[in-house]
């Protein structure tokens, strides 16, 4: 028998551990028995055949318009955490649930399962749907396909509601996250004769020292809506690598960067400037040595989600969340792919992004009220 309620049903969800880098196959068999128990009709959008999957759900007519509740079934690691309690084993404590996922954001599914009775018990006249994704977490990858699938052969909905936590606060707007990899080839020579070598890192050190005059120059142009924190896009470089011993001059370098822009900014700012400089610094290298040289790709791009007021899906959020105003957040979700298609949408789920990706990662049992009150107010508004 399956569970009804949603702390019951997000205690089953905590259970499989669908970190970003295993398979999510587990956790979505379970939801799929769980929804045929119920008589709901579903079915799969492969990410990568026999391991991550995406699962789509309909309840009610099938018919244009309706809501499309997103969620993602992924997680990021728990190792080297120094959790309390097991993080696959949900346990409570003075009204909280702790366990890897339960803000981020499994709690979020669990109630929309929960709901499947209250919604299949009433008379809705557009559907409601469920998009629950894999690989959120490592670049919001695992949904697209699901997009694709959505625009190409299903009839539009009017609305999605990702439901990341935000503590039931509607949130129109979010950054966009684009991830590069640039990658310097010098050439090796002896420390003695530096003049006959290209120094990987310091070509790679004139880039990063560009990425900090463009962080500035993002800072000076600023937010012009004012309502992000920080209040500008942000650029700078996570990670680098290169060398091999001091007396050798390096043949290598490779960093990663990230930019994370505000709605509306230019997308090629960034990556032209390095560009630029580059075709500039590669001169001189090859000069020297004709294989030396320098590139850079994207990693990941995570489009930002724009404000849409007064959409189908703020104005039905707002309602639904008893709330009159909208919020901003500079993390990112799989929002933007769903308005990328032209479907309104908007972000609004229980729990406070300051838990989620820590060790005793937990929701409050009220926040799971409060998303049931939400889903229900919006099952009346579906009707």
């Amino acid at each position: 028998m399956y569970p009804a309620t949603s702390e019951a049903i997000l205690a089953e969800l905590i259970s499989f551990d669908t970190t970003s880098r295993d398979s999510n196959i587990p956790l979505i068999a379970w939801v799929e028995g769980f929804l045929s128990h119920h008589g709901v009709p579903h079915f799969r959008v492969d990410y990568e055949d026999g391991r991550k999957t995406n699962l789509f759900a309909t309840i009610g007519p099938d018919v244009e318009g309706g809501v499309v509740l997103s969620g993602h079934t992924d997680v990021v690691p728990v190792d080297g955490q120094a959790w309390s309690s097991d993080p696959f084993r949900m346990e409570e404590r003075d009204g909280l649930l702790y366990g890897r996922g339960t803000c981020d954001m499994k709690g979020f599914i669990a109630v929309c399962l929960a709901m499947v009775p209250k919604f299949k018990g009433m008379a809705l006249k557009v559907p409601v749907h469920f998009a629950f994704s894999c690989d959120e977490e490592v670049g919001c990858r695992g949904v697209v396909p699901l997009v694709h699938h959505m625009r190409d052969n299903l009839k539009r909905p009017s609305a999605v509601i990702v439901g990341e936590p935000t503590s039931m606060r509607v949130v129109n707007a979010h950054k966009s996250a684009v991830r590069y990899a640039t990658e310097v080839t010098g050439h090796e020579s002896h420390s003695a004769l530096t003049d006959r070598g290209v120094n990987a890192i310091m070509v790679a050190a004139e880039i990063v020292a560009e990425i900090n005059r463009i962080r500035e120059d993002f800072i000076a142009e600023g937010d012009p809506t004012g309502r992000f924190d920080p209040p500008y896009s942000t650029i700078h470089v996570g990670t680098i690598k290169g060398g091999t011993a001091n007396n050798i001059v390096p043949k290598t370098c490779s960093f990663g960067w990230e930019t994370r822009l505000i709605p509306g900014a230019d997308r090629d700012f960034a990556p032209k400037r390095v560009a630029a400089l580059s075709r500039k610094l590669e001169g001189p290298m090859k000069a020297v040595a004709p294989e030396t040289g320098i590139s850079t790709t994207k990693a990941t791009d995570v489009p930002g989600l724009a404000p849409e007021k007064d959409s189908v899906a703020e104005v039905l959020a707002l309602h639904c969340a008893h709330a009159n105003s909208t919020h901003t957040v500079s993390y990112c979700t799989e929002a933007g792919h769903f308005q990328a298609i032209g479907i309104p949408t908007v972000i609004c789920g229980p729990g406070s992004i300051e838990q989620a990706h820590k060790p005793d990662e937990f929701i409050a049992v009220e926040q799971l009220r409060k998303c049931e009150a939400f889903m229900s107010r919006l099952a009346a508004r579906c009707c």
